[in-house]
């Protein structure tokens, strides 16, 4: 699995489940699945079982929304890497 980018900012994902997740992006890869670290639910009544969970792996399937801070994103950086062309393939 190819992680496509690191950072390291606060961002909200929300679950198609209504399970929202705060927490520091790790890093993303090519089947959108997200690593979170330190991680809180906002709504700790209706999940609390996740108190005890600090990191965790989202499946990119189960992702409804992403709420990235616009002010932390380095926008030049991301565009930059956007422009790499990919690896060749093996076949």
């Amino acid at each position: 699995i190819t992680t496509l980018f690191y950072s390291f900012f606060k961002s909200v994902v929300e679950l198609k489940n209504d399970l929202s997740i705060c927490g520091t992006l790790y890093s993303v890869d090519q089947y959108l699945n997200i690593k979170l670290t330190n991680i809180s639910v906002t709504d700790l009544e209706k999940y609390p079982h996740m108190l005890s969970v600090k990191n965790c792996l989202i499946q990119g399937s189960v992702v409804a929304y992403m709420q990235l801070p616009a002010d932390e994103i380095h926008k030049q950086l991301l565009q930059d890497a956007a422009r790499k062309e990919p690896l060749p393939q093996k076949q």
